[in-house]
C-alpha cells in the first residue's frame, strides 16, 4: 500500500489517541494526505472528500499497514 508522503507515523498515532480517549473519528486518505473526520477505526476506502478517491483509511487501520 502506498501512503501519501505528508503521513507520518506520528500523525496516525496522535489520530489513534484522540479516537480512543475523546470524541474524534479521523481517518487519512492516503492518496492526497488529507486527514478526515468521521471514519470508524476500521475504515478502508472510504471517498475523500477533497480528492473523491476512495483511499480514506481509519486511523487505527492506516496505523496497522503503516507498522507492518
Amino acid at each position: 500500500m502506498k501512503i501519501h508522503a505528508s503521513i507520518t507515523q506520528e500523525m496516525v498515532l496522535d489520530a489513534a489517541k484522540r479516537q480512543m480517549f475523546g470524541l474524534d473519528n479521523p481517518g487519512f486518505c492516503i492518496a492526497c494526505g488529507e486527514e478526515a473526520e468521521g471514519c470508524e477505526p476500521d475504515a478502508t476506502n472510504y471517498p475523500c472528500d477533497y480528492c473523491d478517491k476512495r483511499q480514506v483509511f481509519g486511523a487505527e487501520e492506516l496505523m496497522m499497514h503503516m507498522v507492518a
